[in-house]
């Protein structure tokens, strides 16, 4: 049966027994009604087996089948440590509660059915299981407790609540301490544990980097490539050859360069700049990593499957092998390297008044850092200028240009939220010994500029071509939540001028001019951020409204994003005249799912990443019980207060800790309040803490605010 089909004749059995004349039978008697013939009766079955798992039919103990007399809904358990959890419905924006007694035996992420309960007076809606209908997870990683004849995994995702009961003939030799992956063999039921094998052991607790390797591994990200992965890079060559050079055009006398970290390896992008009359000529080569990775080979296969590279704290999990990455497609200086440059002729405006996407042969004058060149064009450091005199006039000429396309991306209202990154500091054995903010400098932004242009103006020119192509888009804000903002941010005298049900970027970007530097800037700024919606990728160039741009893709890193590689591999094929009705119908028809595994990838790594930073935080703040600093709240929710130090570190206070009152959070103004003293915590409140406990297992900061007296009592902290 195809889709249509199915969909219509479960309408046509919903109908029946939803019918107010209708009187419960069994499937035989409506097959009967029905006038169906024996063959047809399999079919019957299927669709009414379907309405049942939907929750749209209920089959009574003999065999009747029936309209429910409670609504039920299908969706996914979202467990919780204390035991309690919530069930987001399939096509419903709110989740419903799931009290621990209500739960059935349902496990993290799995797949129920619930109805839902008389509302008990609270804001969230409640409801109970009935049924689960699948199972959402087959091996949880965690740690290993061995007792005298049996051992058990507490896993390390807080969410799923349940240890693991492993009998000692299916521990492979684990111990206290052991990090391991365990197969869920038995999920037990609401008053017996599940069951299981440890398959892997990851290495002990304490070991270095094992910590890391756990989290990797309950995100299921590759690590090792495969052998026929590292058989085929092998064959790649070290250096280009003239019949890769064929072809292409020749810039390898244009003085141009990279600029990095100090400790990048993988260098995908190079910048040349001159300048003809009052336009600047702006080139971003970036490297043709298609050219070695041809669509539907292994290596294309693994990047695909991994779509992005993943930085975490303490390694990088590549997309592609170093050999690649770090070899013939970096671009090294003084080394000839194949590239796909957008070269562009830009007014005093910003305005691309021209522009050339070409397969091309680059050699790099010279590799520079984000530190060498910010010495250069902001700290005037004597030295830094004599030891690249040559190029000076260059930097200067970026600075000058990116400036440019700066304030034009400000006058057309792009959004640039500056809250700074954090950058952990490991010893050798993995310790963190230092966490400070990441700061953006000039040469930072001078390669952020330059990178933007090139990914709108490409973007720009396939959306005129009409082919099909992979963007970066990010989604107006929902109305409601921007309502809420407005509404807000009132309070303070400011407001935001909204037009047919939407926001303007423009509007957001000057409500942020107009706080920077105020005492509400942290506050509204955080609320702002709120209310946007993720980016993600598409076939359809819906636009991206925080750049407040109708055009925007990704092209500029090819070694660590799949898509940035996809569209390469268009851009060639176009270049070539090689896009044939068929090779059209080819992309159209695999784009979709790459874009959406692509934002798929995207999301994990990025989970992934926070989490290894915020076990970092954790470790690095266990030295530091009972000190104090000052710091931002930075987020309010009914469970306590959020707040952020300098250093980038966020704890929070819970409601419980807040003391000489009882406090509960107002949701409309943002705020914990003292029920009888009317003392108010507001987000963006500057707040002194003392750090009252950590936690690795759930990776949390526990802080206390801290009374006159303590301040005293306690040592200032330092980082």
């Amino acid at each position: 049966m195809d889709r249509n089909l199915i969909d219509k004749r479960k309408e046509t059995i919903s109908n029946l027994i939803a019918d107010e004349h209708y009187v419960p039978m069994k499937r035989k008697e409506i097959a009967v009604l029905l006038n169906l013939a024996k063959d047809e009766r399999e079919d019957l079955n299927i669709i009414i087996e379907m309405l049942i798992q939907e929750g749209r039919v209920e089959e009574t103990k003999r065999g009747k089948l029936k309209k429910p007399e409670e609504k039920i809904l299908t969706g996914t358990f979202e467990g919780h440590l204390k035991g309690f959890g919530f069930v987001a419905a399939e096509g419903l924006e709110e989740d419903f509660f799931i009290s621990e007694g209500d739960r059935k035996g349902a496990l993290h992420k799995d797949t129920v059915q619930i109805s839902l309960l008389k509302n008990s007076g609270g804001k969230r809606k409640e409801a109970k299981i009935i049924k689960i209908i699948s199972r959402g997870t087959k091996e949880i990683i965690g740690t290993y407790q061995k007792s005298k004849n049996y051992g058990f995994v507490i896993s390390d995702n807080t969410k799923f609540d349940k240890d693991i009961f492993v009998p000692n003939e299916r521990s492979k030799g684990a111990v206290t301490g052991s990090k391991v992956v365990v197969e869920i063999t038995d999920y037990g039921n609401q008053n017996k544990n599940p069951e299981g094998k440890v398959t892997e052991i990851l290495g002990h607790i304490n070991d270095p980097g094992v910590d890391i390797l756990a989290i990797v591994k309950s995100y299921d990200m590759p690590l090792a490539f495969p052998d026929e992965v590292m058989h085929f890079v092998e064959r790649v060559p070290d250096q280009i050859s003239d019949r890769d050079r064929k072809g292409r055009l020749d810039l390898r006398d244009t003085a141009m360069v990279t600029i990095d970290g100090e400790d990048a390896k993988d260098l995908d992008d190079a910048v040349s700049i001159k300048k003809q009359g009052e336009n600047y000529q702006l080139g971003v080569h970036i490297a043709d990593v298609t050219h070695y990775v041809t669509e539907g080979n292994v290596l294309d296969k693994e990047a695909l499957k991994r779509g992005t590279s993943v930085y975490l704290v303490d390694r990088v999990i590549p997309m592609l092998p170093h050999r690649l990455s770090n070899g013939i497609c970096s671009l090294n200086a003084g080394v000839d390297r194949l590239a796909l440059s957008c070269l562009m002729t830009i007014n005093q405006k910003g305005e691309v008044i021209d522009y050339k996407i070409a397969e091309t042969v680059i050699c790099v004058d010279r590799r520079m850092s984000y530190t060498e060149v910010k010495k250069i064009l902001e700290d005037k450091d004597r030295d830094t200028i004599a030891k690249y005199e040559d190029l000076v006039p260059m930097f200067q000429r970026m600075k000058e240009l990116a400036d440019i396309l700066r304030e034009r991306r400000r006058i057309r209202g792009s959004i640039d939220f500056d809250f700074p990154e954090s950058k952990i500091i490991l010893d050798a054995k993995g310790v963190p010994i230092d966490v400070k903010p990441y700061e953006r400098n000039t040469a930072t932004k001078i390669i952020e500029d330059f990178m933007l242009i090139a990914n709108e103006t490409v973007a720009q020119h396939f959306f005129w071509q009409e082919i099909p192509f992979v963007y970066r888009t990010h989604e107006i804000p929902d109305n409601d939540k921007i309502k809420k903002l407005s509404l807000f941010i009132n309070n303070f005298g400011y407001t935001l001028k909204v037009s047919q049900e939407e926001v303007h970027p423009k509007e957001l970007q000057k409500l942020l001019q107009k706080i920077e530097n105020t005492s509400e800037e942290a506050l509204i700024s955080r609320l702002t951020l709120r209310s946007m919606k993720q980016a993600k990728y598409e076939t359809v160039s819906t636009g991206h409204f925080g750049l407040a741009t109708s055009y925007y893709c990704h092209f500029t890193s090819p070694i660590r994003r799949y898509p940035d590689l996809q569209i390469h591999r268009i851009i060639k094929e176009s270049l070539h005249g090689g896009l044939t009705e068929k090779r059209l119908h080819h992309y159209h028809k695999i784009l979709p799912s790459v874009a959406k595994h692509s934002s798929e990838t995207e999301r994990r790594a990025d989970e992934a990443e926070r989490e290894t930073d915020k076990l970092k935080k954790v470790e690095y703040m266990e030295k530091r019980i009972n000190e104090v600093f000052d710091g931002v709240i930075s987020s309010i929710t009914n469970w306590g207060l959020y707040v952020e130090l300098p250093n980038t570190i966020e704890g929070m206070v819970h409601v419980t800790a807040l003391e000489g009152d009882y406090y509960y959070y107002e949701e409309s103004s943002y705020e914990m309040v003292g029920e009888h003293t009317n003392k108010r915590y507001k987000l963006g409140q500057k707040v002194r803490i003392r750090v009252a406990g950590t936690n690795r297992i759930n990776r949390t900061i526990d802080f206390k605010i801290v009374s006159e007296e303590e301040d005293l009592e306690f040592g200032e902290g330092e980082f």
